[in-house]
């Protein structure tokens, strides 16, 4: 993949989304400081001149991002950044060893002549066989396997693994970050003073990939659902293969699809309510394609949320069923944002009639919030589930499932077989101490 076809062309794109991040999320923004170093190089790379100069600013800007990793990790510009220095140290043959003090400050050269016109109009064609995932697979090879993930209500998150989580995740947390594109999304407490939140904002960035589409990027909020990505196209750009990325308005306001076939996925977001719903369809390899390994455990579309963060509303309904049963021992329950238990499981059965997980997130997001378009939400979470899940057998999950609200993250019960371990050992040691005394 390449980013750009210089060094000027490319900061004046990384600017560009930098300051949409910026705007986006100032909050997640002020305390990573990526901004600056995107100044400084912006500052120093020079429009012209030997290439020692340019791989000098540019190892002189990766120092800096890597400085900036601590408070900018899981930030969409920083990861932005850090692949875009890979892709112009490799385009310009450039040393990660070396010198990395910045260059002088470059003066501005005057504005080149505008260019003549263009006789033809050029129309973006479906592209070549590069671009369409499917058709760009080696023959005779086993069709590729699809996988799903969504993310939904108070948020409920169905991991590509087919986990099914509840999480807090207050703020601006990464969803999908690999070599093709990157899904960020904002999540606000949905009462003041409520642990309960849910997606307000979303931003998806599309990296530029060969001869079939441009870098582009999707924003939408609360209200403010487009139909277009953010320079206002709706598609992949200029390149011959553009139309292999398109935005599709399904319903105004409410639904919107974005297909990428060049890397064979498609992605619906909708609004309900007050509040945004996400859904991915995309192949194994895409999936696995990531970058920076040591930093995969952020993105919860991959490995789920943190074990901090986990909600484990099996416990909240036990302890609103038995509040329903010692209640109508006594006295009449009072409603729970409106809901009682016994109310919130009639409201959810009305569209979800298999009592699977998505029923039961449609009860928990009832009782903890109120609102009724909850309700939908996880309604349209299982119909996005049935469209772009590849194997009908799992479009429902039950807590009988493998996986399923596991407090501890994949791989780590190992190390808690071991801490257990440990802790036995010790307290064997102990006690043969004191026999010994």
């Amino acid at each position: 993949m390449v980013m750009g076809k210089g060094a000027r062309s490319w900061a004046l794109e990384v600017a560009k989304i930098l300051l949409a991040v910026l705007f986006f999320f100032p909050a997640a923004t002020l305390q990573c400081k990526i901004l600056k170093c995107n100044s400084e190089f912006w500052a120093s790379t020079p429009s012209s001149g030997p290439k020692e100069e340019f791989c000098t600013a540019l190892r002189a800007y990766n120092s800096c991002v890597r400085r900036t990793a601590r408070t900018c990790r899981g930030d969409l510009a920083y990861h932005s950044a850090q692949h875009g220095i890979e892709d112009l140290m490799t385009q310009h043959n450039c040393s990660k060893e070396g010198p990395t003090a910045s260059p002088r400050a470059r003066t501005l050269s005057p504005p080149a002549p505008p260019l003549p016109p263009q006789t033809n109009n050029f129309v973006p064609s479906d592209g070549p066989e590069v671009c369409h995932y499917e058709r760009s697979l080696p023959r005779h090879s086993a069709p590729p396997n699809y996988t799903h993930c969504g993310f939904f209500g108070d948020p409920h998150l169905r991991t590509f693994n087919d986990d099914f989580q509840t999480c807090k995740v207050e703020g601006a947390w990464p969803l999908i970050h690999n070599k093709y594109l990157s899904v960020q999304v904002t999540n606000t407490p949905v009462l003041p003073g409520s642990a309960a939140t849910a997606t307000s904002k979303l931003t998806i960035i599309f990296k530029n990939f060969q001869e079939c589409v441009d870098q582009k990027m999707y924003h939408a909020e609360t209200d403010e659902l487009p139909a277009a990505f953010a320079d206002g196209s709706k598609n992949g750009g200029d390149r011959h293969g553009a139309n292999t990325l398109r935005i599709v308005e399904k319903v105004p306001g409410q639904h919107v699809e974005i297909q990428a076939r060049y890397i064979g996925t498609t992605i619906v977001v909708r609004q309900v309510g007050r509040y945004l719903t996400f859904a991915v369809r995309m192949p194994e390899e895409v999936v696995n394609s990531v970058e920076d390994q040591e930093n995969q455990d952020l993105y919860l579309c991959l490995h789920g949320c943190p074990a901090n963060q986990r909600i484990d509303f099996r416990t909240f309904r036990g302890r609103a069923a038995e509040s329903q049963g010692s209640s109508s021992r006594a006295k009449p329950e009072s409603p729970s944002h409106g809901f009682t238990y016994q109310s919130a499981m009639a409201k959810c059965k009305e569209r979800l009639p298999v009592e699977d997980l998505y029923f039961h997130s449609c009860v928990f997001d009832l009782l903890s919030s109120g609102d009724i378009n909850f309700t939908l939400a996880a309604y349209y979470a299982f119909e996005d589930v049935k469209m772009l899940h590849s194997n009908k057998e799992k479009h429902h999950l039950f807590e009988r499932d493998a996986g399923l609200f596991n407090s501890t993250p994949k791989g780590s019960s190992s190390a808690g077989l071991l801490m257990l371990l440990t802790l036995v050992a010790v307290s064997v040691w102990t006690e043969l101490c004191c026999l010994c005394l």
